[in-house]
C-alpha cells in the first residue's frame, strides 16, 4: 500500500468505528478533526513525491515552505471550528491531535523510506 493509502484507509476506518461506537454528534466532531490533518498530510507527500522525483534536494525547500502555511492554516482551522461554529472541544481537540502525531508519523516514516531507496 502507498503512503497515501497508509493515511487515508485507517483514519476513515478508525474515524467510522468510533461514530459506532461515541454516536453522530460525537463522530462528526471526530471527523472535523480527522479531515484537515487527513488532507493537508496526504496533500503534503503528493508534493514530496513529485518534487523528490523532478530532483530530491528540491525536497527540503517543499518541507520548509510547507511547514509555513501548514502553522497558519492549522491555526486558522482550530480557531474557526472552536469559535464561529462551536465545536465541542474535547471530541475534536482529542481527534485533531491524535490525527495529525499519527499522520504526521506515517509521514515521516515515508519520508525516511523515500531517502532511503
Amino acid at each position: 500500500m502507498t503512503p497515501v493509502g497508509w493515511m487515508v484507509v485507517p483514519s476513515i476506518g478508525c474515524w467510522v468505528a468510533a461514530t459506532a461506537l461515541f454516536g453522530m454528534q460525537t463522530g462528526a466532531e471526530i471527523f472535523l478533526g480527522m479531515i484537515a490533518p487527513l488532507a493537508v498530510t496526504v496533500a503534503s507527500w503528493v508534493s514530496i513525491e513529485r518534487a523528490h522525483k523532478r530532483d530530491p534536494q528540491r525536497v527540503t525547500g517543499i518541507l520548509m515552505a510547507g511547514f509555513a502555511g501548514k502553522l497558519v492554516f492549522f491555526g486558522g482551522y482550530v480557531l474557526v471550528l472552536l469559535r464561529v461554529f462551536g465545536v465541542r472541544p474535547m471530541p475534536f481537540v482529542i481527534s485533531f491531535v491524535a490525527y495529525f502525531i499519527a499522520l504526521y508519523l506515517i509521514e515521516a516514516l515515508a519520508l525516511k523510506r523515500l531517502f532511503n531507496s
